[in-house]
């Protein structure tokens, strides 16, 4: 079977101990190595697994897993022979030690496994690329863009001009950039498409007449933006992404939106010009939101769901009850 991503050379059960804090149950091994994760049912003896739920048990009767954490109340279910780690939030502590073990698959990495400036890219004389930053083949980077340290530009992903890129970014392939400040520690992944212009005509009796769209998206640090979503650039104002904010694969954003800081916007969701999202807003699947609505902080707006007026902070609304004008 293919692998992915570099076999871990391991952990011992005492070092996950130290990682999570979590607490062994009587018996349990720790001079055990365990160099991989795996679900209750596909895990072997070197894998880790974890159980939070009563429909999983007869999954962890037949584990073959070596160790599995888990809370108080199941503990008591696990198999002789398992190493438990009892811990109030077993899935909290089973991505922390996959993130240990595969700190590679935390962001897109050079897929041709490059370092620098690859042959066969397309730089522009008056681009800064800071040291340690890498340009795989066929990517494109435009007039006086700034590229910073530890950032990856993948194939054939398009960088415009004066586009500047912070530092531990990676922007995947295919993805273009234009338009647009991006600050450090941020994913971009394949099909990513931000800053081009926003959708907006003045519509006549002749026509549809196109209004200039001539400000920016900026993109603060540690954003994550999934594939083929696309982010339009401000017309008399920038649209902002804030801080820590994740959004799925296939979203859109429209111009001079203003997104919150930590906010989670899932697949399929559509934002028309002008909305405005408080800090912690999460958006489920296929939401659409009019133009220049506002949704207070910390609010969580359920799947399909249609938004056409204001949403205060906190608020929870879900498709039978969402806000139809």
């Amino acid at each position: 079977m293919a692998q992915f991503f570099p076999q871990p050379s391991g952990l011992t059960v005492r070092e996950i101990v130290e990682l999570t804090g979590a607490v062994p149950r009587d018996g349990g091994r720790f001079d055990g190595v365990i160099s991989g994760i795996a679900a209750l049912e596909r895990a072997r003896y070197s894998d880790l697994t974890f159980v939070d739920s009563d429909k999983n048990l007869d999954r962890l009767a037949l584990t073959g897993a070596g160790v599995c954490l888990t809370n108080e109340r199941l503990a008591g279910r696990a198999p002789a022979g398992l190493t438990v780690l009892v811990t109030p939030e077993p899935f909290r502590d089973f991505v922390t030690v996959a993130r240990r073990l595969y700190p590679g698959s935390l962001r897109p990495r050079s897929l041709f496994e490059a370092e620098g400036i690859a042959e066969g890219a397309i730089v522009h004389p008056t681009a800064d690329i800071e040291a340690g930053a890498t340009v795989d083949p066929g990517a494109v980077i435009g007039p006086r863009a700034g590229i910073g340290q530890g950032t990856v530009i993948g194939a054939t992903a398009v960088i415009g001009p004066d586009v500047q890129i912070g530092r531990d970014c990676s922007v995947g392939p295919g993805a273009s950039v234009v338009h647009a400040l991006i600050g450090d520690g941020v994913i971009l992944h394949a099909g990513c498409r931000i800053g081009q212009e926003g959708f907006r005509y003045q519509s006549g009796a002749k026509g549809h007449i196109k209004v200039p769209q001539l400000r920016r998206v900026i993109v603060q640090d540690n954003v994550e933006i999934g594939a083929n979503t696309t982010i339009d650039r401000g017309g008399s104002g920038d649209t902002v992404i804030g801080e820590g904010t994740k959004i799925d694969n296939l979203v859109q954003i429209g111009h001079n939106c203003t997104i919150g800081r930590h906010c989670i916007i899932v697949a399929e969701c559509g934002l028309s010009g002008g909305v405005m999202l408080g800090d912690h807003v999460t958006l489920a699947g296929q939401v659409g939101v009019a133009a220049h609505v506002s949704i207070g902080e910390g609010a969580l707006v359920g799947a399909k769901c249609r938004v056409a007026a204001d949403i205060p902070a906190g608020e929870q609304w879900q498709a039978s009850g969402a806000r139809d004008g």
